[in-house]
């Protein structure tokens, strides 16, 4: 858990980060999300003590986090920015072992790690852990620095604006990547955007802010229902709210009985792909699949473009 407690940070009497008081709980996925200016980085950047607070408390699961020495407390939490920040003179497998041997961990113990983490993140470690950054794809550098940041076993991994440099295909298959391998190893994530479509997608919650203010922070689904400010309205977009509620569920609940034609989606896509999908190619209707790839059924054009009109 981490418990930010009117956290202040001033530069010059001038607060960039104002009495901000919010938790995270643990295994979750938060997200901080506002203009550039706003606060969110530095707001980050205090969790590790890479900024100092001026004023507040943070605390990590109860302990203040002033206790310890800054670079023994960034030992135990991971970081990742965004560009990946791969050391361009190491190897793929020097760079994911960056903090373990900084950590005295011995060399079997590091390779070990070095495998276990390139596997999880689907790159053959024969294939990839001799290899330099640039002979990397953006997408491959990006979930290398995901993996180095992950390699110590840190319980919090802080991300700011991660996947910034990415294009839009690469990015979208990083943020799914990021939210399955979060799930498979209960990491408390806080992550940094300014994107509130990435924010919605990817949240257990939001943090909105703006000129060092916390102006809300609550569930996604919250926070499409009831922003609590005009500014917070203003990042949603009205006339994207009805869509982005569509992103927040599965097809699940909505499969319904019945034969489409053209390629199937998993039960587990969100609403959203799938009527991108049938708009996109212009059918009715589209075969969703479950986990062993069976058709369980399909989803409807027509109804998902009623939940978008009238969101549960």
């Amino acid at each position: 858990m981490i418990e930010i407690d009117a956290i202040t940070k001033r530069y010059d009497d001038r607060p960039v980060v104002n009495a901000v008081s919010l938790v995270v709980d643990p295994h979750t996925l938060t997200v901080i999300v506002g203009t550039s200016g706003s606060g969110k980085t530095t707001l980050l950047r205090m969790i590790n003590r890479l900024v100092e607070p001026s004023a507040g408390t943070i605390r990590i699961d109860g302990k203040d986090h002033r206790t310890q020495p800054p670079h023994i407390l960034r030992r135990g939490i991971g970081y990742v920015i965004q560009g990946n920040g791969l050391f361009p003179h190491r190897t793929v497998g020097q760079n994911i072992a960056t903090v373990p041997v900084l950590s005295g961990w011995d060399k079997p113990r590091v390779a070990r790690r070095v495998d276990e983490l390139l596997s999880l993140f689907q790159l053959d470690p024969a294939q990839f852990r001799d290899r330099y950054p640039h002979q990397l794809s953006g997408g491959q550098k990006q979930r290398v620095g995901v993996a180095r940041a992950l390699a110590a076993r840190p319980n919090i991994l802080l991300m700011d604006e991660p996947f910034g440099a990415l294009d839009p295909v690469i990015r979208g298959k990083a943020q799914m990547d990021l939210v399955s391998i979060q799930k498979q190893l209960g990491t408390t994530i806080v992550l940094v955007t300014h994107d509130m479509e990435e924010a919605i997608q990817l949240g257990d919650r939001i943090a909105v802010m703006d000129d060092g203010n916390l102006l809300q922070y609550a569930t996604p689904a919250e926070i499409l229902a009831h922003p609590a400010r005009e500014f917070v309205e203003t990042l949603i977009g009205s006339a994207d709210r009805p869509f982005r509620y569509l992103s927040l569920s599965e097809l699940g609940d909505i499969v319904e009985p019945g034969t489409a034609q053209g390629a199937p989606l998993p039960v587990t896509a969100s609403r959203r792909d799938a009527l991108a999908e049938l708009l996109w190619s212009g059918r009715a209707a589209l075969p969703v699949t479950g986990s062993d790839g069976a058709v369980l059924g399909r989803v409807t054009r027509e109804t998902l473009m009623r939940l978008a009109e009238r969101p549960a």
